[in-house]
């Protein structure tokens, strides 16, 4: 059975030689728990993508701990670097085109010319990534389109009896709840948000003092894929999800958003950063108990639209 670590200077050490030999380690960051393995390692990051069961289409988030780690293995300008001066580390990732010399495995970016970077603000993540020396390929610890986790517990139970996760890194309960916001530049230099996450729109617009447009998914079939996170059905609990419930109906349990609603209760505050930190976490709770799950209307604003976003697609 799969074991839990807690995060100590000795478990960075035995994480960092397990992901030497070529094995898995999943890890907190503030935004979820990362399955991580070498991204210069062909053999382990192919075990990511079985071991999720996860399309080889869809490219990885690679985190590294610098930005001249990262600079390294891809190409910056002055747009993407008044983004990571301002962002980094956080909850954004940025596709970027790789460095001829990156070592890289091709598989991290199935097959594509670019790469999708991210430091975590995670002080568990920073210290493995420091101490391994080496970029880590890191998508959520998670079975493919299931719910991302926001705990170890959770990461321990979709992964039971597994043997290529040598353990899991137990820092508590994650911090932002979601998924980081993924971002590229387009031929003209313009931003486009490939997924909603920890970073707003808004945020972005007024660093870079630009509008910023926002990637349609229109399609789930299994064409290459530029971004990671671009799958239209994804992030879902094992029950049928309905959202913009006002109540709920036979057989279904309602989580609430803000103060009108009773417990479980995304935010009895109406705060939606609470309500991101909660969301997976609350399905993940309840979507054992045998019922469906509704949830209240979220206000589409702010980290709001990385929580609709998550939303449409787990109840698609």
């Amino acid at each position: 059975m799969i074991k839990i670590k807690k995060t100590n200077i000795s478990t960075i050490n035995s994480a960092c030689h397990e992901l030497a030999k070529g094995s898995l380690i999943a890890f907190p960051t503030e935004t979820v728990y990362g399955l991580g393995a070498d991204a210069t390692n062909d053999t382990a990051v192919a075990k990511i993508f079985s071991n999720k069961e996860r399309p080889s289409f869809n490219p990885l988030i690679v985190h590294i701990s610098s930005i001249d780690q990262a600079q390294k293995i891809s190409i910056f300008n002055e747009k993407i670097e008044n983004l990571t001066d301002k962002f980094w580390p956080g909850p954004l990732t940025i596709i970027l085109e790789k460095t001829k010399d990156s070592k890289i495995s091709p598989l991290v970016s199935a097959g594509l010319k670019t790469i999708a970077l991210r430091q975590p603000n995670n002080k568990t993540a920073l210290s493995l990534i420091k101490k391994f020396k080496k970029p880590i390929a890191a998508p959520s610890a998670n079975k493919f389109g299931f719910l991302s986790p926001t705990s170890a517990s959770h990461v321990k139970k979709q992964f039971t009896n597994n043997d290529d996760i040598s353990f899991i890194i137990d820092d508590g309960k994650t911090n932002i709840g979601i998924e980081s916001t993924v971002l590229g530049l387009n031929l003209e230099n313009k931003v486009i948000i490939y997924r909603h996450g920890g970073i707003t729109k808004e945020e972005i617009e007024e660093t870079i003092n630009e509008k910023v447009s926002t990637f349609t998914i229109d399609d789930s079939s299994n064409k290459i894929k530029i971004s990671p996170g671009m799958i239209k059905k994804h992030y879902a609990p094992k029950v049928s999800l309905r959202i913009n419930a006002l109540e709920a109906q036979d057989n279904e349990i309602f989580i609430g958003f803000g103060s009108e609603y009773s417990e479980p209760n995304l935010s009895k505050r109406g705060d939606l950063n609470e309500a991101a930190a909660n969301l997976f976490f609350l399905l993940e709770k309840y979507e054992d108990e045998g019922k469906s799950i509704c949830i209240a209307p979220i206000p589409n604003k702010g980290i709001g639209a990385a929580i609709n976003d998550r939303l449409e697609r787990a109840s698609s």
